[in-house]
Parts: C-alpha cells; sequence; structure tokens
C-alpha cells in the first residue's frame, strides 16, 4: 500500500511511501488489542480505594441489643456492617492493577491497531518538520493545512522533539508521541494518525 507524503503546508511533495505490508497489511487480531489496551487501562489506575471495615470504624464496642428476641439480625456493636454508618463488608483495599502481557502479543496488538487505520484510509505521512519555537498557532496551522484540525489526532514523530510537543499541548484532541512510545490505545483513540517520514521509516525497527 502506497501513500503521498505531504508537507505541513498540507502540499503533496510527489513522492510516495510504501506502508510495510507485514505491519500495516495484516489481519487485525482483535483480542490481542483487548489485552493491550486492558493492560494500559489497568496501569492507569492508581489502586488507592480505601473502605472502612467493622474493626477500622471508631464508635463503641458495646453490645447494643440482646442476641436473640429482638426480631432482626444479631448485630453486636455499632460497627457492624448491617448498621448505618457501620463498616464495609469485603470492602475496596489498595492494590495494584498490573499484569503481564508477552512482548510479541503487545507488538501484534499494535500492529492491528495500525492495520485498521490503514484500512480506513486513517494515516498520513507528512515531511519530517521541526517548529522554530513552541508556538500552538503553528500547530494549529499545519492541522489545518492537512485538513485534520476538526479530528482527534496523532502525531507520531522519530525522537522527542520540544517544541512540537509543547505547540500540540494546548490543542484539544492532538496528541503527540514519538515512534518508540507508540500504543495500541493511542492509536485506536486517535481518528487520523500523522506519521513524520522518519518515523515511518523507524517503526520497522520497533515493531517487526
Amino acid at each position: 500500500m502506497e501513500v503521498n507524503v505531504y508537507n505541513i503546508k498540507g502540499e503533496d511533495t510527489g513522492r510516495k511511501i510504501t506502508l510495510n505490508e507485514s505491519i500495516f497489511g495484516i489481519e487485525p487480531n482483535d483480542h490481542a488489542i483487548y489485552l493491550d489496551v486492558k493492560q494500559f487501562m489497568a496501569n492507569q489506575r492508581q489502586g488507592t480505594h480505601k473502605s472502612k471495615e467493622r474493626s477500622e470504624i471508631s464508635g463503641s464496642t458495646r453490645k447494643i441489643g440482646r442476641q436473640k428476641g429482638g426480631g432482626g439480625a444479631r448485630r453486636g456493636d455499632m460497627n457492624s456492617p448491617v448498621l448505618v454508618g457501620g463498616g464495609r463488608v469485603f470492602g475496596p483495599k489498595p492494590r495494584d492493577y498490573y499484569f503481564k502481557l508477552n512482548k510479541k502479543v503487545k507488538a501484534l496488538a499494535r500492529k492491528s491497531a495500525l492495520a485498521y487505520k490503514a484500512q480506513n484510509n486513517a494515516i498520513i505521512v507528512v515531511e519530517d518538520f521541526n517548529f522554530e519555537a513552541p508556538k500552538t498557532k503553528d500547530f494549529v496551522v499545519m492541522t489545518k493545512n492537512l485538513k485534520v484540525s476538526d479530528k482527534k489526532l496523532l502525531v507520531v514523530l522519530p525522537e522527542a522533539n520540544k517544541n512540537v510537543y509543547l505547540s500540540a499541548r494546548n490543542v484539544k484532541g492532538a496528541n503527540v508521541q514519538t515512534i518508540s512510545g507508540l500504543n495500541t490505545y493511542r492509536v485506536l483513540d486517535a481518528g487520523v494518525v500523522v506519521f513524520a517520514e522518519s518515523a515511518l521509516s523507524a517503526i520497522d525497527n520497533i515493531l517487526m
């Protein structure tokens, strides 16, 4: 599959670049995508949730009613879970939601996500670019030139570029990532993926 190469002015350079069929032309694996996105979302969780159990409630431990004959549950002290204000049974505790995922599965998930974007013609390749200074206006102009200003955007660069990152930071729906930090969730979440030309050339070393 070939795609045209544009510059940041939105002009066709007249050159084409061939997308690697072993990445962009595979049959997407939905289960691998599910696992990778699930791991990504799980890793975002703080896991600091906590509720108080019976022993942690501040209150008298005096037995407030008879064991039998009261017409209700045997509830013991005021901290009993059956009373309003009592402890919670089997409540949430701080925990780590991380789980392991094999590298090959993660690579397959990223390939599958990119293959979906290729099938939907949602991949744009631009010549390598840089901004002289961090300017949101320059980034917005670029998105308008490429006719993607109304879409959720993922810009993939070959390496970290502070000027481009800072220029895109305040643009709603725009995300900038390096090729080495590319992940399945970000690719799927974007309406259009814009690759810098050299980032696309380096993708083989990342996913193959």
